[in-house]
């Protein structure tokens, strides 16, 4: 199948894509600008896997580090990163595939495609936002033999934080100096990585799910012209999952370490829910008891329009609903499947959640 992207579609990409950010995979306003930006440049068209060959090079491209941080990427940045590890390794691009979904996430490659001519594949590595770059790695850690290669781009001259990264290296070692390249850019960088065939993608990404973003944001963006005034509701419905809490934030502890935003949001309204992050939702806690445990969606909304909330929009004294998608409703990726990527995020935020996702199913 294949899809010409209009302005209607980038909308309902970034809505859509916003909500199964869970709190992070970028701000739908960011990404609704640079959607627009890649149409203003050029033709952008998104395909499924099974347009290309199976041993067509798909290569990720995404923004790494905290939102928060409010580093400067620009568009030249995204488009610089692929430009980098296509020119280092002699690629020959079949699609480009975004790292996740989220508000930001789910346009990741409209610009390098309207610039590069390279089409997006609908098959990202995760149906949902995470925090590091091992989950959004479809599982490559596991093959020993695999070299990850990855570029970044990010900072601003002006200021002295421009930065050009090249690294190759074990998927661990790679994906940390990322991270940390981001750190000296001043928060974010642009970033590309990790070749791989269509058919490794078809086995261990999340196929379809940049479609499913869209048609929620479709209807999202339905609802928003009959007038709704019920569209978080309606978005837990269409997703299998439901709308615990819908109040006023009450507490919020935010800071940023290492790279990532990490801290506590409690909202209070005819119950009290806490959320602790590590850039996305990694848990809701309700009367002292877990009630959702990452890689389940934990999500908060504009009670009124629906629109998603990431961590780094949040304000003390801010309504919020907050929106909860049990993971087997949601097409997730490879990194998703292995416990000891969910290791960090332990460490992160001082709390269990291995237990939570795995001991639990066996």
């Amino acid at each position: 199948m294949r899809i010409t992207v209009t302005l209607e579609l980038a909308k309902a990409a970034a809505l859509g894509g916003g909500v199964f950010g869970g709190g992070g995979g970028g701000s739908p306003q960011e990404g609704l600008r640079l959607a627009t930006l890649a149409l203003e440049m050029g033709h952008v068209e998104i395909i499924t896997l099974d347009e290309v060959p199976p041993e067509a090079v798909l290569l990720t491209v995404s923004a790494v580090g905290a939102p928060k941080s409010g580093g400067n990427v620009v568009a030249s940045h995204y488009i610089k990163a692929v430009q980098m590890l296509v020119e280092a390794e002699g690629l020959k691009l079949g699609g480009l595939i975004a790292n996740e979904c989220g508000g930001l996430a789910c346009v990741n490659g409209w610009l390098q495609s309207a610039m590069l001519g390279v089409p997006v594949i609908d098959a990202p590595c995760n149906g949902r936002a995470h925090p590091t770059g091992m989950m959004g790695s479809m599982g490559l850690h596991k093959l020993k033999t695999y070299t990850s290669v990855q570029a970044a781009v990010g900072g601003d001259v002006t200021k002295d934080t421009y930065l050009e990264t090249f690294v190759r290296g074990s998927l661990e070692k790679a994906s940390s100096m990322i991270r940390q390249a981001s750190v000296q850019c001043g928060g974010l960088v642009a970033g590309a990585r990790n070749p791989v065939t269509a058919s490794y993608a078809a086995k261990h990404a999340a196929p379809g799910a940049l479609g499913r973003c869209m048609g929620l944001g479709q209807t999202m963006l339905d609802l928003r012209n009959r007038g709704s005034t019920a569209i978080p509701a309606t978005i837990a419905e269409v997703l299998s999952g439901s709308l615990p809490v819908t109040g006023r934030i009450a507490s919020l502890k935010i800071e940023t370490k290492q790279g990532f935003d990490v801290g506590t949001v409690v909202v209070e309204g005819e119950k009290a829910i806490e959320l602790t992050f590590w850039n996305e939702y990694m848990c809701a806690e309700m009367d002292g008891k877990r009630v959702a445990t990452f890689p389940d969606l934990i999500g908060t909304l504009n009670p009124g329009d629906g629109t998603p909330l990431t961590t780094a929009d949040l304000e003390h004294g801010q309504d919020v609903a907050v929106v909860i998608v049990p993971r087997a409703r949601l097409i997730l990726g490879a990194g998703m499947r292995d416990p000891a990527l969910f290791a960090p995020v332990e460490q992160a935020v001082g709390k269990p959640v291995i237990k939570y996702v795995f001991d639990e199913a066996r």
